[in-house]
Formats: structure tokens, sequence, C-alpha cells
């Protein structure tokens, strides 16, 4: 069927409600809008399901999501693990907490326990109450950091962590499976409640949390004294983190906690801020102007779903507020808490340091310092949370620190996905640890380069929207794919992977091996001198990017490697 069929069959059909049928109807003479909600149904990337909220099945509405949940729930019957039950949260977004009741109603309506926050919570928070249940599965009603006009749903498997293959195959064949809307199962609150099948969650779960995350603090004191003058504004830019955070910091010692008072409260419409991304730098800005106020040592942004954190951190010098990329955040909490395990004779020995191909270098040469083995997986953290579940079921190594460069981390393994609640915490325990030292953050950040190299790095995304810009980033994945790339702007290429076909080349000598890695359309060169790239489409955004990274002999030096990197790349791919 193609896209205008399908139209029509929306249009048409009694399985759709009116206001879906009024909303369709009133595009009916603009063909490009109904090719773009029509032309394919919404797939589970790197993150789950993610669309713009609308009607069509390229679209996040309640026939996709229920589609989606009835899938789920006629796989977790063939698994005979219903007993066990589903955990629900959702965010601030538009549509979230209607999807997150609809979700749990057509669950119970299949005969699975729901247990359904009483309201909003944040990412990690679902993921460690899957675990804390004993669930057989969690879904999380977000868009993450997207814009407002965006909503999702990641589903979590009884581990914690997002799901992996082979499983999210699996689960995805049941959801395409459900062939007709009216397969869905309904059922009323009211019953489910009767029923025993639909379970409140309320503020009991946010002290567990709490607990366990204050029960990782290395330096409690250090935090409590020095939190009486340390100065944190702290935004969750209109999302979740604050149902939380404030609380933590509070109970922690930290006397000096300013919130945003325009971004406080949960909205949808992000009225703040046109992209509710802690990655971008106008996202903080009226928390920066609030630090300048009230002289704020440490700018800390959560994204809606709180599992994103950026930072920006007084120089003491200068007297500015410098920014810190995903990868110097995390590594910077991971040197901290790293040295102190050490220094208190607490760091395994069996230790490992996760990262992803795409984050920084740096991240070797922390964990070959300490003597942890550095394990890299494919971009997504539930590829991290893969190789904890293994970890945990071989008993064989211990987890202890695990980091994407999208600016998430993981500092225990209380939970399986990246947690920017407990990554407020421990910035905000280092920053009281150093300023005993009568250092800033931004001091210790410098302290790290020049104890392991001016490591440096960037990440660009070209955005192609659409039915065409689809096709477009396939082409421009398939043109570099099929190219012989020996040079990339100065440097050489030393070796080609293509993990999509499980290949790596020596482009040296032409030997060709295997990558090892799970199948994904991703393409990575090694280059001379401690120099990478990288080039993947994205799993949740109309979007290809590129990441690159490099090593310098002086911060100068670094920065000026990777523009010229950059450069080059953009020009290899467009």
């Amino acid at each position: 069927m193609n896209y205008m069929e399908e139209y029509k069959k929306w249009c048409e059909s009694p399985e759709f409600d009116e206001e879906t049928k009024k909303e369709l109807l009133a595009i009916k003479n603009d063909e490009k809008e109904i090719e773009d909600r029509f032309y394919k149904e919404l797939e589970f990337g790197t993150a789950g399901l993610r669309g713009i909220i609308g009607a069509g099945t390229n679209r996040m509405n309640k026939y996709t999501v229920g589609k989606a949940t009835q899938g789920l729930a006629n796989y977790i019957l063939e698994q005979g693990t219903q007993e066990k039950g589903v955990a629900i949260s959702y965010d601030s977004r538009k549509m979230s907490k209607e999807f997150a009741l609809q979700t749990a109603l057509i669950l119970c309506a299949n005969g699975i326990k729901a247990y359904l926050f009483e309201n909003l919570r944040p990412v990690p928070e679902l993921s460690f109450s899957v675990r804390n249940l004993g669930c057989t599965a969690g879904v999380m009603i977000t868009a993450s950091h997207n814009p407002p006009k965006y909503n999702g749903y990641k589903v979590y498997w009884d581990d914690g962590s997002q799901i992996v293959s082979p499983r999210d195959k699996e689960i995805i064949s049941k959801v395409r499976a459900v062939e007709k809307y009216s397969e869905i199962r309904e059922i009323t609150k009211e019953e489910a409640e009767q029923k025993g099948l639909l379970k409140i969650v309320g503020t009991e779960m946010d002290d567990k949390y709490l607990d366990v995350l204050k029960n990782l603090v290395l330096n409690p004191d250090i935090m409590k004294e020095e939190g009486k003058e340390l100065k944190v504004v702290y935004t969750p830019l209109h999302g979740t983190g604050n149902t939380i955070a404030e609380r933590l910091l509070t109970e922690l010692g930290m006397k000096n906690v300013y919130v945003v008072p325009e971004q406080k409260d949960p909205d949808g419409n992000f009225p703040t801020v046109d992209y509710p991304n802690p990655e971008e730098k106008k996202a903080f800005k009226l928390a920066l102007e609030l630090a300048e106020k009230v002289g704020a040592d440490v700018v800390l942004a959560t994204d809606p779903d709180a599992d994103r954190l950026g930072i920006f951190a007084k120089d003491a010098k200068t007297g500015k507020y410098m920014e810190y990329t995903g990868n110097m955040s995390a590594l910077l909490i991971a040197e901290y808490r790293i040295s102190q395990m050490k220094e208190k004779g607490i760091l395994p020995k069996n230790g490992m340091f996760i990262t992803t191909i795409v984050s920084s270098d740096l991240a070797k040469a922390i964990a070959k310092y300490y003597n942890l083995e550095c394990i890299e997986v494919l971009t997504g953290f539930k590829n991290i949370g893969a190789v904890m579940k293994k970890a945990e079921e071989n008993q064989d190594k211990k987890y202890v620190f695990g980091f994407e460069e999208s600016y998430g981390c993981l500092i225990g393994d209380y939970a399986r996905d990246k947690d920017g609640i407990s990554a407020v915490m421990a910035l905000c325990e280092a920053a009281c640890y150093y300023k005993s030292k009568g250092k800033t953050l931004w001091d210790a950040m410098g302290d790290i380069y020049k104890k392991y190299g001016y490591y440096k790095e960037a990440q660009v995304s070209i955005y192609r929207e659409g039915a065409s810009g689809a096709q477009e980033i396939k082409d421009m994945m398939t043109k570099m794919r099929n190219t012989d790339i020996e040079k990339i702007g100065d440097y050489k290429v030393l070796t080609f992977k293509d993990v999509e076909q499980d290949i790596v080349k020596n482009m040296i000598t032409g030997e060709v091996g295997k990558t090892g890695l799970p199948k994904s359309n991703v393409l990575y060169y090694e280059l001379e001198d401690n120099s990478w790239c990288c080039i993947r489409p994205s799993g949740t955004e109309p979007k290809i990017k590129l990441y690159m990274g490099i090593k310098g002999t002086t911060e100068d030096d670094a920065i000026n490697r990777l523009e010229k990197l950059k450069e080059a790349m953009l020009n290899l791919v467009q």
C-alpha cells in the first residue's frame, strides 16, 4: 500500500476516530505533508520509537503507540512473564501522560500487570524501578532532547536496559504482526484497578532511588562542608529533572542550589527554549544569566527525561563560564571517582570502563592509567547496558564507569541507562572536593589534559527532512561506503571499518578482517596521529552524524587540528 492509499484508509476507516480524520482532512491538498506522515511506519532506532506527534503511520499518536504496546504485550505473553509486570514512566512532553496511561491499560487488557508512576519521573528512575520491582519490562514515554513537536516510546527489558538484539528485532516483529488497529485490546482504568492489574507508583520509589544515589557519594563529609559555600545553578529545562535533583542536592548538604525559576516547572511546550537539549549553548541562556547574578561556581542542565547533563563551570582566572562537551563532563566525573576509589582502596582489580566508538579516546588513557579494562561498544547506552548484563551474569568483571559522548554517563550499577540525576550529584561532589583543594572544576579539567594529553572531539549533524531527505542520507552513506578513502584532511587513513558489512580493512596493507561488532550502519576511520572519524545516520532524528577526534600537543594545537578535520569531513560527505 502506498502512502496515498494509507492516507485514504485513515480518513475513511471506522478504525480511526473523528478527531484523527479531521486532522488528516485538513491536509488533503498538501501531498508533501501526506507523504511525510505515511511513507513509512515509525521504527525502533537506538532509542526506541520516536517521531513527531500527529496523525499518520510515521507519527506518534494513540494508534502507533497502541500498536507498539499490543506488539509488546503479545511478546511478553509469549515469554510467559506477564505476572512480573511492566513499569511505566513519562516526561513533560505533549501527550506523554496520555500515552503512558494508554500503554498501561493496553497491557492490563492483556492480563499484564502495569506499574504506572503517579506523575512524571526521569528515565534513570524508570530503569532503576524495572530492576527494583522485578519487572519483565519497562516503558518510558519521552523524546529525550528532541524539539517540542516530538514524543517517543522507549522499551526496557528486565535488566533495566533498553532492548538490544535479538530481543529488539523479536519485539519489532510482534509489533509489525499487529496488522489492524482493531486488534489493540482495551480496558478501563477502573476495571484494571479492580482486577489488581494497575498499580500506581508513588514517592516511595523516589526514596529508594535517592538512597541508592546517596550511597554512591565517595566524600560525603567534604560535600557537606564545602556545600555550605559552593553555588550551583540548575535547570531541568521544563522536564522531569527537578522532581528529584534539588531534593537530592539539599539532602547531601548543598546550601546554595538555584533552580532557574522560568524553567523549573514541567511544560511540554518548552516556552523558553527552541530545543530542550543541554548539548546546545542556547539552552543555557537563562541559567547563565542567573549564574552571573548569584555568582555561581557551576551551571547544570538536564534534558526533559533527565538522562543527559550539560555543564558550564566558572574559570576563576577569567571569571568566564566555560562550556564542557559531553566527553569532558563525563571524563571529569570518571577521573574524580576512579582516582578517589583507588585512593580509598575500593577500585576493583577486574574493573570495566565502558565507552562507545564515537566517544573520546581520553577514556582509553584514563582506563590504562588505573589498570581498568576499556571496552568499546556501538553508539547507544543500551550497548553499555548489554556489557553490564553479561558481566553480571558471568560474575567475572566489575562495572566502574560508563559513558557516551552524547552527554550521558552512569556512575553505578543500580540502573542500566545514562543518569543525568546522578551525574548532577557526582559533578557537585567533584566541585566540592576540588574546592577543598583550592581548585575549580575548570582547573580540574586542565589538570586532566596535562596528565593525559589534549584530546578534543567534535560532532556535526547534517539534517535532511522527509522521504527525500531519508534518501539523501542513504545516498551519502552509500557513497562513503563504496569509496576507498586513503586520506582525510592532513591524515592518512590507517583502518576503515564498515560495521554494517562487518568489515575491517587495513588501508596500508589491504588486509581485510571482521569488526566483531553487532550489525549497525556505521563507518569508522582510524587515522594517523591518534585521530579518528566516524559517520552514521541518527536512529531518532532525520540527520546524518559526523564524529571526529584528535590528540594535540597543546590546547590550541588540538583546537586547530580539530577544526581542520571537521572541515575535511564535511567536504568529503557532502
